[in-house]
């Protein structure tokens, strides 16, 4: 963290001095906390400056302190500038000019390390360009390493246990700060009434671990192939229409390479708040290319059920039979959008099957960690359509895979998908709804 203030020794001044001209985010400080348009920002001193960049005594309040200070009271704008870290530069790093922010708040507390530090609250004026850094790389966050390091924890775990890894909540933009509350966390899938699941379909004559593509009947749904390599537990080769992995009628085990899916959350993640678009999700842990983040699960309902309900912002149409025909303004991933010879869609016998999905996902009151994952314009997660126990793709799981290598604290964003002005409100007007995204081809609208 660096700090840049200006003085005035003229009698027609008007401010009080020091005031701060500019701050650079460059992971300097452990107790920093950037959220992008919301910063958490560690006051100056007090460092360790031989390079493990831990407090070893209490700050004072004094120079770059007392700078930030007289900028909240004096109403005084700072330029925010980032560091990322760069292999082609030669210092090691790129800078970007993040615009205007309003120190809006400052308090003293203890630090990571024990000592006391001054903690200053920035949020970044509206009406500015876009970020230039459009997606904030966490180059040099601490991760926290226990419960007592998370800073602005209000939920230790918004999954109760029912996941192998404890899924922290966050808030440090609302004053007095809250929990993500309104629904129900569910591991699995929920059924809705008048909703049947197809029997299990049969499976693979493998032992123990499918090996051979050649005679694995699940492979041979797939393309003769299977869809993902054995590697950093499993990772999807490429985006496909449908993945067939291996389900319960299969002779293999759980260590499986065709079951990668089914594993469950295995990165460390966490729900935190920010100022535009509510919660959102980023990973403590980086997570490969390809490799399944979750699985978006809630209440498994027909379309029609939930066609007069407005205001509900959490259904996933399950579509994949539409993305496969390139219906609806979608985008084919293959060429051939034949289905194979065993699904029961490969005849259409209802026209609203055809142009809409029979099926969706509800998680407004009961659904998992990705009901918080937010919508970007250029996402780091795709949507993959997953067939496992049984073989209609009207019922397909919803995955999210990673689209790219993914740093640690980055937030994890997908496309939502919606085309412009296809969003009704009750009153049968077109709703329209800002995104907030942040990317350099941002569509300025979510729908």
């Amino acid at each position: 963290m660096e700090l840049i203030t200006w003085g005035c020794h003229t009698a027609k001044c008007n401010y009080s001095f020091p005031l701060a001209v500019a701050i650079v985010l460059s992971g300097m400080y452990e107790d920093d906390l950037d959220n992008a348009e919301d910063v958490i920002y560690t006051g100056q001193g007090g460092q360790n400056l031989t390079g493990n960049k831990r407090q070893i005594r209490d700050q004072k309040m004094e120079r770059g302190n007392l700078a930030l200070k007289n900028c909240i009271e004096q109403g005084v704008p700072v330029r925010v500038v980032r560091g990322h870290e760069s292999a082609t530069s030669y210092c090691g790093k790129l800078y970007t000019y993040d615009g205007l922010y309003k120190v809006i708040q400052y308090w003293a507390e203890k630090g990571i390390s024990g000592f006391t530090v001054f903690k200053f609250r920035l949020r970044r004026i509206e009406g500015q360009s876009l970020l230039t850094t459009n997606q904030v790389q966490f180059i040099y966050g601490r991760v926290p390493k226990s419960v007592s390091e998370i800073r602005g924890l209000v939920c230790e775990d918004i999954a109760g246990g029912q996941e192998d890894i404890p899924i922290p909540a966050t808030n440090l933009v609302d004053d007095p700060p809250v929990a993500p509350i309104g629904f129900t966390y569910c591991k699995f899938i929920k059924v809705a009434r008048g909703v049947k699941l197809p029997p299990n379909a049969n499976g693979c004559d493998c032992k123990e671990s499918c090996i051979t593509s050649r005679t694995c009947s699940c492979a041979k749904l797939n393309g003769s192939d299977f869809p993902y390599v054995q590697r950093d537990g499993g990772r999807l080769i490429e985006a496909k229409d449908v993945v067939y992995e291996c389900g319960p009628n299969c002779g293999c085990g759980v260590g499986c390479v065709n079951r990668t899916s089914q594993r469950g959350i295995k990165y460390r993640l966490e729900v935190f708040r920010t100022p535009k678009k509510g919660w959102a999700v980023r990973s403590w842990d980086f997570i490969p290319s390809g490799a399944p983040v979750c699985e978006y699960t809630g209440i498994l309902a027909r379309t029609e059920d939930l066609d007069h309900v407005s205001e509900n912002n959490y259904i996933f149409d399950i579509d994949c039979l539409q993305t496969i025909r390139g219906i609806g303004g979608r985008e084919r991933r293959s060429r051939d959008a034949s289905l194979p010879a065993n699904n029961s869609l490969d005849v259409v016998d209802d026209r609203r099957s055809e142009s809409v999905p029979e099926f969706c996902i509800d998680a407004c009151s009961t659904g998992n960690i990705a009901r918080f994952i937010n919508h970007s314009c250029e996402p780091n997660l795709f949507v993959q359509c997953v067939l496992s126990s049984h073989h209609d793709i009207k019922l397909a799981r919803v995955v999210l895979f990673a689209a790219e290598n993914i740093p640690p604290l980055q937030e994890l964003t997908y496309d939502y998908g919606y085309a412009l002005d296809s969003v009704y409100g009750p009153d049968g007007k077109i709703k329209q709804m800002p995104c907030f995204c942040g990317a350099t081809e941002c569509r300025k609208r979510l729908f």
